[in-house]
């Protein structure tokens, strides 16, 4: 069967030394971690490809990458923005932002905005519960966020945006 997309070497290389190892298929966490790393999520076709090289079914990697939080399945934004809904965030108004935000961009938490800019996540805790509510974009780490903010935090990244892209 002719795979319509070709990995890059350094993942290639993983999975064939993964091969060499017993018990090859338990690395299958290990090469989805590093197709996503490179890529940016997992498509369906790395999940064929990935099926295919480690020797498993299709449907364990599927399952295991919906199952698991960390994985996407779609390219995220250029500018990844996290709300923190964990407990003192969401007491500190962190549903607010997350509509808000919603609003703004137009989509729903977990989707990317039509021009590939912005994509809306959530998270758990950021271990900074002292400044609730929290966000993140991009890993940059925005405190005490109010959903009046957002429009200003949002041309704040577009005037950031180099005009050569």
């Amino acid at each position: 069967m002719k795979q319509s997309i070709e990995l890059d070497s350094k993942i290639s290389n993983f999975i064939e030394s993964c091969l060499q190892k017993p018990n090859h298929k338990s690395y299958l966490i290990a090469v989805l971690h590093k197709i996503q790393q490179h890529y940016g999520y997992l498509s369906l076709e790395h999940m064929n490809m990935v099926a295919h090289r480690l020797q498993v079914p299709t449907s364990m990697v599927s399952g295991v990458a919906t199952f698991y939080h960390y994985f996407r399945l779609k390219p995220r934004g250029k500018y990844a923005i996290s709300i923190c809904l964990g407990t003192a965030c969401f007491v500190k108004g962190a549903d607010k932002v997350l509509e808000a935000f919603e609003t703004e961009l137009g989509i729903k938490m977990g989707e990317t905005t039509p021009d590939g800019l912005f994509s809306l996540e959530n998270s758990r805790c950021l271990g900074v519960c002292a400044l609730a509510p929290v966000i993140t974009i991009n890993e940059r780490i925005f405190s005490k966020v109010t959903a009046q903010n957002v429009p200003g935090l949002i041309n704040k990244v577009k005037m950031e945006i180099p005009m050569t892209e």
